[in-house]
């Protein structure tokens, strides 16, 4: 296609073809102006694939990288509801999650926590990390196709997330954007999320949320949920001990169970974490990659790192099951 060659190495299981890259015309091509000619391809292979990587072209601003994300013809979204620390960068992109850098971010898709995600983000990587800082990608249809049948058939009437705010977690002002009790409580009757106040401005939220979806467009099946995330067994044990110990199983910050209430072995999550493992993809960032995901058809990651990282993010084109029975 062109006398460029771009070094594009991956890990991950052999049927995978994530990400799709796609490079430039020329060296130096500005990615704005060589969207109209790659966007049905761009748009093609992420419905079909789930993902591609525009390395090679020239990104010189995250402003460029936001109107790039703008022009596929849906409005940046705000972070609402979030579960993890962001910082906005303004328009619509914000940081990825600043978690400390030594910790690793396990597999999910975008607020697949909640009954309304996006179905379209973009990462944008400004500054590479030395070091680590992948952001691991993987295919949701397989991963439910190689999930046990049993772990499926359990987790078919949803997975129901319990969080409480505080110290121990991202504070609820924050996550709802507002200090105001009854915006989100406004918010929460829309989500179909239960809430309960407490002592020293503590709130409590329930919600039943899906654990298996099928995607709007392509019909296809897909393991969509945050529940692994969110289950104590996410936690280091040092940590969950001292959280259990002092806060009770029911006070935790964040945990997941069945549909019905009941609590969900650790082994069960053990299981689905080998999954993940199995059909992780992984990839060094290069400075100026744009990586463009469909949100229900592949999870991201992040891996640690060392020295200097700054990946930007982008959502849009809401989607969701706010008011299915």
């Amino acid at each position: 296609m062109n006398d460029l060659s771009i070094r594009f190495t991956r890990r991950g299981p052999a049927a995978s073809e994530l990400p799709v890259l796609i490079e430039p015309d020329f060296a130096g091509e500005p990615l704005q102006t060589a969207l109209p000619r790659l966007r049905g391809r761009i748009e093609r292979e992420v419905r079909r694939v789930g993902g591609v990587l525009l390395r090679g072209f020239a990104v010189p601003t995250v402003e460029h990288f936001r109107q790039f994300a703008a022009d596929f013809g849906h409005p940046l979204l705000s972070y609402e509801f979030g579960s993890t620390p962001r910082s906005a960068v303004g328009g619509g992109v914000y940081t990825s999650t600043e978690y400390p850098a030594h910790q690793h971010i396990p597999l999910h898709n975008e607020q697949a926590y909640t009954r309304e995600w996006p179905m379209k983000i973009w990462f944008h990587c400004v500054t590479a990390a030395p070091q680590g800082g992948e952001t691991p990608i993987a295919d949701s249809r397989a991963i439910h196709r190689r999930m046990p049948e049993a772990i499926r058939r359990r987790f078919e009437p949803g997975v129901l997330y319990v969080r409480n705010y505080g110290d121990f977690d991202v504070p609820w002002q924050q996550v709802f954007n507002t200090g105001d009790r009854a915006e989100v409580e406004a918010y929460c009757r829309r989500a179909g999320i239960r809430w309960a106040w407490g002592e020293d401005d503590a709130l409590r939220t329930t919600q039943l949320c899906q654990a298996i979806e099928t995607h709007p467009v392509t019909g296809e099946t897909v393991w969509f949920n945050q529940a692994h995330l969110f289950h104590v067994s996410n936690l280091q044990a040092e940590v969950r001990e001292s959280l259990e110990e002092l806060l009770g199983l029911d006070n935790l910050p964040r945990n997941t169970y069945f549909a019905d209430g009941s609590a969900i072995p650790d082994e069960v999550f053990a299981e689905v974490r080998r999954v993940l493992d199995e059909e992780t993809v992984s990839f060094r960032w290069e400075e100026g990659d744009v990586l463009m995901l469909d949100n229900m058809l592949a999870a991201h990651a992040r891996a640690p790192f060392q020295g200097p990282r700054k990946v930007v993010v982008a959502m849009a084109e809401p989607h969701g099951n706010l008011h299915r029975a």
